[in-house]
């Protein structure tokens, strides 16, 4: 596996490439937070907010990273608004830690909100995408078929659009193996490609 210091730079060096790659800041994010580097963390979870507002473990990231940096109030107004962002989405796990922050840190935590009756902007699917960010909403459709032969692509196919599978396989998949340089073939390059790839649909924060 590799350090932690690989993992920053070859994340960092990913963001610096493609600016608009939510998921290269997250992660560079998420390795400067477990270094120490709250605030380089902070930047690149406000980076990645800005590229994607619905990313609601960001959120719950940026957070922790304030509070690393005794910025109390910040964290606050940062976890108010994150927590409002997953429950809109339905977003349990980061909502609920969110939550869990709030009351720690003596805040009051946002009421759930009343389903709100359906708009009116055209018909929908009827299928909603758990991806955290995901930007399709009404206009989700599901996969035919799960795109793996294994538990994970049956995941897939329950929880995530078609919108968002496209963007992963043809797009930021092969950044990741790219600019990680990750050999498929061996069991630490097809480990690292996975969780890249859970952490992008949100299956990462279920997992712990």
């Amino acid at each position: 596996m590799n350090n932690l210091a690989d993992q920053i730079a070859r994340f960092r060096n990913m963001a610096q490439e493609d600016p608009e790659n939510d998921l290269a800041h997250y992660r560079l994010g998420q390795f400067l937070l477990e270094d120490g580097q709250a605030e380089e963390a902070a930047k690149c979870f406000r980076r990645t907010l800005e590229i994607t507002p619905e990313f609601s473990t960001a959120f719950k990231f940026l957070g922790e990273s304030l509070l690393k940096l005794d910025r109390k109030d910040e964290a606050i107004e940062v976890f108010t608004k994150g927590w409002s962002v997953a429950d809109d989405r339905g977003d349990r796990v980061p909502r609920d830690a969110m939550a869990k922050h709030l009351e720690q840190l003596g805040a009051p935590v946002p009421k759930k909100q009343a389903a709100a009756p359906a708009d009116d902007d055209g018909p929908g699917t009827g299928f909603r995408c758990e991806r955290p960010g995901c930007m399709e909403g009404k206009r989700a459709r599901q996969l035919d078929k799960p795109p793996v032969p294994d538990a994970i692509g049956l995941r897939i196919h329950q929880e995530i659009c078609s919108a968002c599978w496209t963007l992963w396989l043809k797009d930021l998949s092969v950044k990741v193996v790219n600019e990680l340089r990750l050999d498929l073939s061996s069991e630490g390059g097809q480990g690292e490609y996975d969780k890249n790839m859970r952490e992008f649909f949100g299956f990462e924060q279920d997992a712990k």
